[in-house]
């Protein structure tokens, strides 16, 4: 029965199988296009933070919950839109995200406030979901995993450049006349772009299938996660609530609660937004893990270097931008080189384990900087640790996609993407905590040890170092400099499980098909005797 079953779903992506390199190519254009806009829309705006929180009086916190709040969005709506591709039309779903992506863009360049631009974020977060996902579930539908490695990689040197371009882009956006709105309107007309291509080049076949929607897991998963993110952001802070007192306790165990429901709403609704049988099966469990850590070091170095270059060494918003190069190399090389090895090879463990390492080593070199590093020696940290991104980000999809059918495939990678979502968010809320924590308790000892009063207990809440007495805001820089490897040294703690992760993988030869070919009992026998009878 289970043949029968699948043979429809198979024979759309069969007819994709006979696409020749061009005609991928062709449909690939708009699509790597929609996905180009996304990831540079998430990163644009890391040269631009200092500067919006200068302009609209923000602190560290607020500094930390502009990425977080698109990241959270990205991450909750990703196994929605990966749902939605497995059930209804994918280029319709893409032009969708695009829309909703442009509204969120505008809200934002408009924003006056902190909390409306907050809002905005999550309507762009929420965009970014279903662009990330149903690139690579339209990648999966249309390339068998055997040659996907190739087309993998361009997605990744697209991720890379828009990664790591992003903060170098929105730098000279700032420095310029445009000012830093221009960071949210210029993706505007990237993503109009970015929609005629889609219409005009992507050609994909659509199987229909029943719809079924697990609302109630989304909004259990989206508040389960934000009421922890929320927390930890704001524990430890004395104008808030400590790490141990009743409302910790509150939203610590509603939290807990939250997921611990959705837990067993999954395993009992027909269609789960997180199906627990694929994200346990081993290849995508270990993945999952892996991604998580991947997520915290993508988005969290990304997200503290600029802040790092602008705050602590004085860098304009461009020349941060242009600090972030030797990242940008090392991801584009670490992901094309890679991805075009395993199309050769078929081999893919190995560059997962050497990505692995690369991360590690990458964020704990970084570790080591301080407000006095030299700068070469920082590009130098950056290039290793782009490299080990750019290793680890789309073949670790790659080897999920590998794994399940092809009816799966926007579900299974919408998942893998999710959880580095996830561990961007909680990367960027708890780091950001940690460092304004260390912050405020270096600037505290900083101007203590120089006679300056604190005022109000708290140092280093603001981030408006322009109008700061210069002996404060040298003392200011510094402890942003010397903070700010705390962050790049906890980041690479976590990235060892990366690497533990990746390690326990069983390499399974990448196949041939775009699906998984059923091989009914003793099918397999009957074939290589006749083989052999030949």
């Amino acid at each position: 029965m289970a043949s029968h079953t699948a043979a429809p779903e198979q024979s759309g992506p069969q007819a994709q199988q006979e696409m020749s390199h061009r005609q991928i190519m062709e449909a690939l254009t708009g699509l790597l296009a929609a996905f180009f806009t996304a990831i540079l829309s998430s990163t644009i705006v890391a040269n631009a933070l200092p500067t919006i929180m200068s302009d609209l009086h923000g602190t560290q916190t607020d500094f930390a919950w502009v990425i977080t709040a698109a990241l959270l969005a990205n991450a909750a709506t990703t196994p929605i839109w990966g749902k939605l591709a497995d059930l209804y039309n994918k280029k319709v779903l893409v032009q969708l995200s695009i829309v909703v992506f442009v509204a969120g863009s505008v809200m934002a360049g408009l924003s006056e406030t902190i909390p409306l631009l907050l809002v905005a974020r999550v309507i762009q977060g929420i965009a970014m979901g279903g662009l990330t996902a149903l690139a690579q579930a339209i990648i999966g539908t249309m390339i068998p995993p055997r040659n996907r490695g190739k087309y993998s990689g361009y997605m990744g040197a697209v991720m890379a450049v828009g990664t790591a371009g992003g903060p170098l882009l929105g730098g000279f956006i700032v420095d310029s006349p445009l000012g830093w709105r221009w960071t949210f309107f210029v993706c505007v007309p990237l993503a109009v772009v970015a929609l005629v291509l889609l219409q005009v080049t992507l050609k994909i076949q659509h199987v229909r299938r029943p719809a079924k929607i697990d609302w109630l897991g989304s909004i259990l998963l989206t508040t389960g996660v934000s009421l922890l993110l929320i927390w930890v952001s704001f524990a430890g802070n004395p104008q808030y609530y400590d790490w141990i007192s009743w409302q910790s306790a509150l939203m610590v165990g509603g939290g807990v609660l939250l997921l611990a429901l959705l837990v067993l709403v999954e395993s009992k609704v027909e269609q789960p937004i997180i199906p627990l049988k694929i994200i346990s099966e081993r290849t995508t469990a270990l993945a999952i893990l892996a991604s998580v850590a991947v997520g915290i070091a993508m988005f969290g170095s990304s997200t503290f270097l600029g802040q790092y270059f602008q705050v602590a060494r004085g860098a304009t918003p461009t020349e941060a931008g242009l600090l972030t190069l030797p990242m940008i190399a090392g991801n584009l090389a670490g992901s094309v080189a890679s991805g075009l090895l395993i199309t050769r090879t078929g081999k893919w463990k190995g560059y997962l384990i050497a990505g692995s390492i690369l991360l590690i080593g990458g964020l704990g070199l970084a570790g080591t900087m301080d407000h006095t590093t030299e700068l070469w020696h920082a590009g130098i940290f950056t290039a290793v640790l782009g490299l080990g991104l750019g290793m680890l980000m789309q073949n670790l999809v790659l080897a999920v996609q590998n794994t399940v059918r092809a009816a799966d495939i926007g579900t299974a990678s919408a998942s893998v993407a999710f959880f580095r979502s996830v561990g961007g968010a909680i990367g960027v809320s708890v780091l950001g905590a940690v460092l304004a924590n260390r912050v405020s308790e270096l600037a505290t000892q900083g101007l203590a040890a120089a006679g300056i009063p604190v005022q109000g207990g708290n140092a280093g809440s603001s981030m408006d170092l322009g109008h700061m007495p210069e002996p404060v805001r040298d003392i200011m820089r510094a402890a942003y400099g010397d903070a700010t490897a705390e962050v790049f040294l906890i980041s690479a703690v976590v990235a060892v499980v990366a690497l533990v992760s990746v390690l326990f993988i069983k390499e399974k030869p990448l196949r041939r098909t775009v699906d998984i070919q059923p091989e009914p009992a003793g099918k397999s026998a009957t074939a290589e005797l006749a083989s052999t009878g030949r």
